[in-house]
């Protein structure tokens, strides 16, 4: 298959997707006390307004690959869109709350097919070459998206309404309809085998109940057994796959990937440093708000110092990957994203912000290094006809190490909360949590050690053996 000319171009067609579904919840939640009022509920339950979104997404993630191989990549891509623009505007025309919440549920189906695929074709369309530079772009929104979203909610429900919230999502959708009927290929490559649809109920309803489960845990949603509850169901009904696997010919999720060493690290070694990912979101702004007193305003600004560390990484991300390699800087990441999550649980109420700032411009860069690598070294080894079944089991992945993330932290929290005899969560509840996903996060570096120095050369350009000379591009044929 002959690369694209533009692998910049798909890259920010591909981005920008991701950036409009990853905004489109951590808007919402700054607009449900809004949505609460307007649609005459609690606020508590304004928030399933959410979780439906998360079990449309969970359920649907696990068929991306397949879905995307039956009916080509393009093709997959405008449904999608097309999917969450209607929805978008079924939302922001709910006068019920069961009628946002079916909306956000066939929300959540379009955002599962919109990212993967989105992926998929940047491994399809991509020089291995070129894999690293297109994947940061592909790594930007997931960091802009949680702290951006914030920041954007609280000025549209201000000076528009909540409904404008799911509004904003039509033009952007029709840019990128355009810009992937213009600029995506389509690639199709029909297996011909049986679709696994015993396999996505087993793998997919377990993946949304355990996801439900995070956002109610996340939301501090009563009564905590029903929580813990279905977070154990989910994981019962996935755990039933694993046997369903073994006798069908065609499974759902190919976990035979993770005899590849790259791609096996890359899940293992990235597990560790997504639960830390996936609490940070529950965990800052609570710490914020709650421990330090800020308003939901403040929060938001001093959270999209992140972000600001993600974008300045990109200057000089694919030098640092050519000059020390993907295992020195898995390893340096690693102990770094770790050293900034103990730094944030050492802040006390009252201390002047700026240096938290610091922390989190540093904790922003980190985290954007080591999920360009991890997102790139894990298919650095794979070959083209397994890339559509890696990207589905690397999604799910995703999601379920997100999701037992917010369980950890929250966990944690509640932990030291009860052992201390706090009557309420305070500050040093959350340093708890930071703690605890900060450990968890030092699991990387192990894993990262037992890669060889030259791991995923091909895609980074690193020639173990050469100093300076690494600062150069290596050119493949």
């Amino acid at each position: 298959m002959p690369l694209l000319r533009q692998p910049q171009i798909i890259a920010l067609t591909v981005s920008s997707l991701l950036l409009m579904e990853q905004l489109d919840g951590t808007i919402l939640s700054t607009a449900l006390p809004s949505i609460a009022q307007s649609l005459h509920v609690d606020p508590v339950a304004a928030s399933v307004s959410l979780t439906s979104y998360i079990v449309g997404l969970a359920i649907f993630i696990p068929a991306s690959g397949a879905v995307a191989d039956e009916f080509g990549s393009r093709t997959t891509l405008l449904g999608a869109i097309t999917i969450f623009i209607f929805c978008s505007v079924l939302c922001g025309q709910a006068v019920s709350l069961p009628m946002l919440a079916a909306g956000r549920m066939l929300q959540g189906v379009g955002g599962a097919l919109m990212v993967p695929v989105g992926r998929l074709v940047l491994l399809r369309s991509v020089a291995k070459s070129e894999l690293l530079g297109t994947m940061m772009w592909m790594m930007l929104p997931a960091t802009l998206g949680p702290m951006l979203g914030p920041v954007l909610g609280g000025f549209i429900t201000s000076a528009f309404s909540w409904r404008w919230t799911f509004y904003i999502n039509v033009p952007v959708g029709i840019l990128g309809l355009f810009m992937t009927w213009r600029y995506i290929p389509q690639i199709r490559e029909p297996s011909g085998k049986h679709f696994d649809r015993i396999g996505m109920l087993q793998a997919g309803g377990g993946l949304a109940l355990m996801s439900f489960a995070a956002e109610m845990i996340s939301h501090n949603t009563k009564p905590y057994w029903l929580s813990a509850g279905l977070l154990l169901a989910g994981a019962g009904l996935f755990a039933t796959y694993f046997r369903h696997m073994k006798h069908h010919p065609n499974p759902l999720l190919d976990f035979s990937l993770l005899t590849v060493p790259t791609f096996r690290l890359s899940v293992t070694g990235g597990a560790a440093s997504r639960i830390a990912v996936g609490a940070l979101p529950f965990l800052l702004p609570s710490l914020l708000q709650i421990g330090f007193g800020l308003n939901p305003a403040q929060s938001g600004l001093v959270t999209f110092a992140a972000p600001i560390g993600a974008i300045f990484s990109r200057l000089y991300v694919i030098r640092l990957f050519r000059r020390y390699g993907f295992r020195t800087l898995m390893m340096l990441t690693g102990s770094g994203a770790a050293v900034t999550f103990a730094l944030i649980a050492f802040f006390r109420p009252g201390w002047p912000i700026w240096p938290l700032t610091i922390v989190l411009i540093c904790s922003g860069a980190v985290q954007a290094i080591q999920f360009s690598a991890y997102n790139s070294i894990a298919y650095a080894d794979l070959p083209e006809n397994r890339m559509s079944a890696a990207t589905s089991f690397y999604s799910t992945f995703q999601q379920v190490m997100l999701s037992a993330g917010i369980c950890i932290a929250a966990l944690a929290v509640t932990t030291s909360r009860i052992v201390f005899g706090h009557t309420s969560v305070t500050a040093f509840d959350f340093d708890a949590g930071f703690l605890v996903t900060g450990l968890i996060s030092l699991l990387a570096i192990p894993a990262a050690g037992m890669l060889s120095r030259n791991a995923g050369a091909a895609v980074s350009g690193y020639s173990p053996g050469t100093s300076r000379d690494n600062a150069h591009p290596m050119h493949t044929g």
